[in-house]
């Protein structure tokens, strides 16, 4: 199975008792940033750039625990920024394993090393490393020599101490899929467990910078990743990836993987930044969800991220027989 069995049943749960309350807009995954603060200044990352004036902030412990329960998301991604920045990153990650809460730890692995000791391998903690290409774009985009070989090392390790380790690549305008072909057969002989691949967003703080994908582009390029999922264990969900290559068509659900962070609850979503909110309970309902659900802001445009789409396909897939057999066949595959 790509995802553990004890997942699975959680989500089932959250999805059953949040329509017996009648609830057609809830969380999946809460997208828990701890710090903006990163040792990278990688090219197409907008968080280091949108939050500089308050980048060394950082949320108390208690406060993110808070939040957690807030929210009420059965995953819980810790990003950033850099989490193993985060000073109290060890405690988190072990209460939220304790509260039996789904966590997918997304780092460039630099700092990763430090903390594994710390941890014991658990269906409820997946390490997720970020890579962007093979070695040469990977150290380009990350603006870091040497990169490649360091995440490379860190998986190893991971992997070796028994953790489940996944890894996340964005595709840009100039990625070439026979390069992620080949990464994809690197990463697997040393182990990973599955690939996590979405186009990536054009944060307004990067506007002009030739970059980023427009619609019609990623339908070409995940034409192609299409063709990888047959040959790799990939995490993107087949009727997101049948979006991606413009077979489908999919509304957004802004509100399936909301952000909290150092300034609070991060509205509308996880990629835009219009408001900051004391509560969860504000951000859901100040926020007017049709406007972006509907792609009504021109920051939606060409934005296909997985946070937005994915929730969708969660809720849609169990309206089609011919989904729903598609999606357990890709599970169990």
């Amino acid at each position: 199975m790509r995802f553990p069995i004890q997942l699975h049943w959680t989500l089932m749960k959250h999805i059953a008792t949040n329509a017996l309350r009648g609830k057609s807009r809830y969380p999946f995954v809460l997208m828990l940033e701890p710090t903006h603060l990163c040792n990278l200044a990688c090219e197409g990352c907008g968080k280091i750039r949108e939050f500089e004036s308050t980048i060394r902030d950082m949320l108390p412990l208690e406060t993110c625990l808070k939040a957690v329960e807030e929210c009420g998301a059965p995953i819980v991604s810790i990003c950033g920024g850099e989490p193993t920045i985060y000073p109290h990153l060890g405690e988190l990650v072990t209460e939220l394993i304790r509260r039996k809460k789904f966590i997918y730890l997304c780092t460039n692995a630099i700092k990763l090393d430090k903390w594994l000791p710390q941890w014991k391998p658990s269906p409820y903690l997946t390490i997720n490393v970020s890579m962007d290409g093979l070695e040469p774009t990977h150290d380009l985009v990350r603006s870091r020599q040497g990169l490649y070989q360091i995440d490379i090392r860190m998986i190893k390790r991971a992997k070796s101490l028994g953790f489940r380790v996944v890894t996340n690549t964005t595709i840009y305008k100039e990625t070439k899929i026979d390069d992620i072909d080949q990464l994809f057969a690197e990463l697997e002989a040393i182990g990973v467990d599955a690939f996590l691949v979405s186009p990536a967003y054009e944060y307004t703080v990067l506007k002009g910078r030739d970059i980023f994908l427009e619609k019609q582009q990623t339908h070409e390029k995940f034409q192609r990743v299409w063709e990888l999922s047959k040959r790799y264990r990939l995490l993107s969900t087949p009727l997101y990836l049948r979006y991606l290559k413009g077979e489908r068509e999919l509304t957004c659900s802004p509100w399936g993987n909301p952000n909290f962070n150092p300034q609070g609850w991060k509205g509308p979503c996880y990629l835009i930044t219009d408001a900051h909110y004391k509560t969860f309970d504000e951000l859901m309902t100040k926020t007017d969800w049709e406007k972006y659900e509907n792609k009504r802001d021109d920051r939606c445009t060409n934005c296909m991220m997985h946070s937005g789409f994915e929730p969708t396909v969660i809720r849609e897939v169990g309206k089609s027989w011919k989904d729903l057999w598609e999606m357990l066949r890709w599970n169990l595959a």
